[in-house]
This record gives C-alpha cells, sequence and structure tokens, in this order.
C-alpha cells in the first residue's frame, strides 16, 4: 500500500511513523508512507499556502492551488512507475475535515482495500471548497470536535488503516477480536494475578471452558456495546 499525506506540517510525523507498529509496516515493506511539505508547491515567493476568504470573516484560508499541483505531481509520479511496471494505480483522494463521514471500523476496511491513499491535511480556518468539490474523492472527520490542524486526523486513519494490511500484526487474529469486530466493543481482559486490590478474575476465565468463555465474552461485549449506545 502506497500512502501521500500533504502537510504544512511534516515534522509532525515523524515520530508516529518511526515508532510501533506503523514502523514495523514500513519496514516490511507492507506500507509506504511518504510525507510531503505542501509549502513546495506554493507559488507565493515567501511560501504561504494560505489567504484571506472571500466574504470577510475572522481568520484564514488554505489556497487551492498548492493541493492541485501536488496531486497532479503525485499522480504523475505515479503513471510514470506504472510505465516502468512498478506503478500504482490510481490513488483515493481523502480530505481530513470536520463536514466529512465519520471515521469508523467498516470505513477503515473500505480504505485498507485501497492500493493507494492522498490525504489532505488542512489548518487554519479551513480549505477552499474547490478542493473538496474538485480534488477530494471522500471527505473523512474523526470525531465531532474541532483540533487545530488535520494532522491529528491523518495519523489516526493511517494507524488505524495499516494495522488491517495482510502480515501487519503478529496475528491474524488480533483485529478479528478486538473492539468494533462486528460492531461490538471488546470484551474484559484479564491477566495473572487472580486477585488485585480485591479485584478478581471472573471464576469462568479460569476454568478451561472455551465454549463457556466465548459465551460469556460475547454476552459482555453486548453488553459493553448497549451500555455505550445507551449514554450517546
Amino acid at each position: 500500500m502506497r500512502i501521500d499525506v500533504l502537510t504544512i506540517f511534516p515534522e509532525m510525523f515523524s515520530p508516529v511513523l518511526g515508532s510501533s507498529i506503523l514502523k514495523r509496516a514500513i519496514a516490511k515493506g507492507r506500507v509506504r508512507v511518504s510525507v510531503h511539505d505542501l509549502r513546495r508547491w506554493s507559488q507565493d515567493r515567501h511560501k504561504k499556502v494560505d489567504d484571506r476568504p472571500y466574504g470577510g470573516g475572522p481568520g484564514m484560508l488554505m489556497r487551492p492551488e498548492p493541493f492541485f499541483d501536488a496531486v497532479e505531481e503525485l499522480k504523475e509520479s505515479g503513471v510514470r512507475s506504472r510505465e516502468s511496471g512498478v506503478g500504482t494505480p490510481c490513488p483515493h483522494i481523502v480530505l481530513l475535515s470536520p463536514q466529512g463521514k465519520r471515521l469508523t471500523q467498516p470505513l477503515v476496511k473500505q480504505l485498507a482495500q485501497r492500493p493507494w491513499l492522498i490525504l489532505l491535511c488542512g489548518h487554519y480556518e479551513g480549505v477552499d471548497e474547490r478542493v473538496r468539490v474538485g480534488l477530494a474523492d471522500e471527505e473523512i472527520s474523526i470525531g465531532d470536535y474541532v483540533l487545530t490542524c488535520g494532522e491529528i486526523p491523518a495519523m489516526v486513519l493511517i494507524d488505524s488503516v495499516v494495522r488491517l494490511l495482510p502480515g501487519v500484526l503478529g496475528s491474524e487474529r488480533s483485529t478479528e477480536e478486538e473492539s468494533f469486530h462486528g460492531d461490538l466493543l471488546e470484551y474484559p481482559q484479564f491477566t495473572r494475578r487472580v486477585e488485585i486490590r480485591g479485584m478478581r478474575v471472573p471464576e469462568i476465565l479460569r476454568s478451561g471452558d472455551h465454549v463457556q468463555i466465548r459465551q460469556w465474552r460475547r454476552l459482555q461485549a453486548l453488553r459493553r456495546t448497549f451500555a455505550r449506545e445507551r449514554q450517546l
């Protein structure tokens, strides 16, 4: 899988991409993540990528030209690679935006099937509407709250997608039994010792009866999911 990120803060990604599962996935060649400084495509002599919005209002808006120029160049690099026999299909372009659809596990699974993602990170008061209309294939939000920039949502999306790629996790069962598999939250889990500070591991988990344990875990997952939905 190939992932390209367009951002004005490329330095934010190094700690995340250089740690834990993402670092191993990149090292194994399961994913190639390239982070690009959007200012490189600015035509302004000061490398500005923002401007005042038409109609007035507070703050600055990100200009559309750098996004369009950057995506065109990335697409051209993909075409050249395909001509040499090692290319990637056309990219799926995602704008990280508060107005986008909510990032859910089913959506993550869909994105994980894409061979190439280009992620557009907004900032300031937002992005020129023509980026959304004329460039992005999809808008995605990680929740109903306001963040300073689109870089953190992009990191969340990358992490959630990459861990689903084949060979990234140590065990394929890891993705089968975790939260939101089958639209359910994960059941409670316990390690050794049996009792800590008056809290005991449920007897059934120590019974050795795997049929009963599976049933108990299913019930607990249903209870957790139902309780969460009642709180929303």
